[in-house]
């Protein structure tokens, strides 16, 4: 997944207006307890993150 289609995902999940408030902000325990911003910048592939973010915000099997 690219980094484009991820944030295209968060923002329909999200909103575009609170989709990287949220990612700025929330910290996500299956990512070692770092945020969507923390987590890309160290390198971790979108997809992962991805995962992580679908997980807490218990969106449907479809948007996975």
């Amino acid at each position: 997944m690219r980094h484009t289609e991820f944030w295209n995902r968060m923002e329909s999940a999200l909103g575009s207006g609170y989709a990287r408030t949220w990612a700025r902000e929330h910290v996500l325990s299956g990512l070692g307890e770092r945020t969507v911003y923390q987590a890309l910048d160290a390198g971790e592939e979108p997809k992962v993150i991805w995962r992580e973010v679908w997980k807490a915000l218990h969106l449907p099997a479809n948007l996975r």
